[in-house]
């Protein structure tokens, strides 16, 4: 029954591919009676390779209309239909219980429920699911809580409840402050010989608003603007300007506040200066990922080349540089705009990225190539979620989208320069090369699990490779 659910499931990870085994590697009974509430971790088996996935299963003798999208199947017994199993993710007479736990911090078999430092947590709220795309699931619990479940499992501190802690204790003015996590105690469960994160509970941003959304607005009133006399090839960067919701001076204060995060992270953390050799076998892994990428998605092939060069002008040039730990992960739907400035979220890392890969420090300008691929993604998004578009309407579009992202990306630069950023002009090789190798990662992971956002990224490449 699970292994025909969980495909079906936005945050699960491998669509690829069919699901060779599946079995339950530890089972915890958090609330009996009616309805029930059950812990789960799955062992699920893909190419050869097993992943561990989190999922926490209700249990009702009868299942209210509001809850049957997320119906997982039925349940029989000797005497037939017994009941109904379901994502208990969605019922929030069952995800109250979670905020109990953690104030009080239980220790239910496997499970610990901690509470932060000198946090008090309020256990009267009910937590429904955040409607954002994300590879995990985000419970809003009223104004107060939002707690992160990760669906998908990996050995040790989740690098989020690792770098929100460290910032928290920091004072970090540019994120959420952390109030509880939940993890699951070292045993046979294969996911490693030292406790696994399983959520995050973290304070509720109330008057946020996506990072994401505010872009894609921008976007859209920019297209709807009437054309202008001339050729359309005459449109520059300055043009999205006069539209409504411009985003540039956003998008500049974001700079800014991604410089002041990475100050704070190279406290919390430090810096190393790594050597010339670190930063050739930092390229000789991007062609890596670039081969393996081009044999799975036939389409990147012919962008290949120039990728290529760009990875190869860094490891010509290669010398020391600072690394520090970073966002990893770092796109528009990872911020939000708050009344006080904007805020960083979900530094996880890239979901599928290795554990170790996750946390290791990177130069900052990692962080800054992830945020301009996103200012690429915004300005397609709307081409391609639209598949009526007259070709020659899309190829104006195509150059509305250009002028979009270039004003955007420069004003991005240029407050993360101002606020003491390593300024990303004098870096343009480096900064180009993680872009590139952004852009691949992102093929790779649209084709595994949104092949309908595949042509974003690979539309962006056809200008960025040109």
């Amino acid at each position: 029954m699970l292994a025909g659910w969980l495909p079906r499931q936005r945050w699960f990870g491998g669509k690829d591919s069919p699901i060779e085994d599946l079995s339950i590697g530890t089972a915890t009974e958090l609330r009996t009676g009616e309805p029930g509430l059950h812990h789960l971790v799955l062992d699920v088996r893909q190419s050869g390779a097993t992943e561990h996935y989190q999922v926490l299963l209700g249990v009702r003798r009868d299942l209210p209309e509001r809850l049957r999208s997320h119906e997982i199947g039925l349940l029989t017994g000797a005497t037939g239909i017994t009941g109904h199993a379901y994502d208990a993710a969605h019922d929030p007479e069952l995800t109250r219980p979670l905020l109990a736990h953690m104030a009080r911090e239980s220790v239910i078999g496997p499970l610990h429920f901690r509470r932060a430092p000198g946090t008090g947590i309020r256990t009267d709220l009910d937590g429904t699911p955040s409607t954002a795309e994300q590879s995990n699931t985000s419970l809003i619990f009223g104004d107060a809580y939002m707690c992160k479940l990760f669906r998908k499992l990996a050995p040790g501190m989740n690098p989020d409840l690792e770098v929100n802690l460290a910032l928290t204790r920091a004072g970090c003015d540019h994120i959420p402050a952390v109030h509880g996590w939940i993890e699951l105690a070292p045993g046979g469960d294969g996911t490693g010989g030292e406790p696994v994160t399983l959520a995050l509970l973290s304070e509720y941003l109330r008057s946020a608003t996506d990072g994401w959304q505010l872009a894609l607005t921008s976007v859209r009133d920019w297209f709807a603007q009437p054309l202008p006399p001339g050729p359309q090839a005459a449109l520059t960067a300055d043009d999205p300007g006069a539209a409504g919701g411009d985003f540039a001076a956003e998008a500049e204060r974001l700079g800014a506040a991604t410089a002041q995060v990475h100050r704070d992270l190279a406290r919390a953390f430090g810096v190393t200066t790594v050597p010339a050799a670190r930063l050739r076998a930092l390229a000789a892994g991007m062609n890596d990922q670039l081969d393996a990428v081009a044999e799975a998605v036939p389409q990147l092939r012919p962008h290949a080349p120039a990728i290529r060069a760009a990875f190869a002008e860094v490891e010509a040039a290669a010398g020391e540089l600072p690394f520090q730990r970073v966002h990893g992960d770092y796109h528009l739907g990872q911020v939000m705009r708050t009344d006080t400035g904007w805020v960083l979220l979900d530094f996880e890392g890239e979901p599928a990225r290795a554990p170790a890969e996750r946390r290791a420090p990177a130069h900052p300008l990692r962080d800054v190539a992830g945020m301009l691929r996103s200012f690429e993604y915004a300005a397609r998004f709307l081409i391609a979620s639209d598949g009526n578009v007259a070709p020659g309407t899309a190829d104006m579009l195509e150059l509305r989208a250009r002028a979009w992202a270039e004003r955007n990306r420069n004003a991005f630069c240029a407050g993360y320069a101002a606020a003491g950023g390593p300024d990303p002009a004098a870096h343009a090789a480096l900064l180009r090369a993680f872009e590139f190798d952004k852009a691949v990662y992102e093929i790779r992971y649209e084709a595994r699990n949104r092949p309908s956002w595949l042509p974003v990224p690979l539309r962006s490449l056809e200008h960025l490779a040109g």
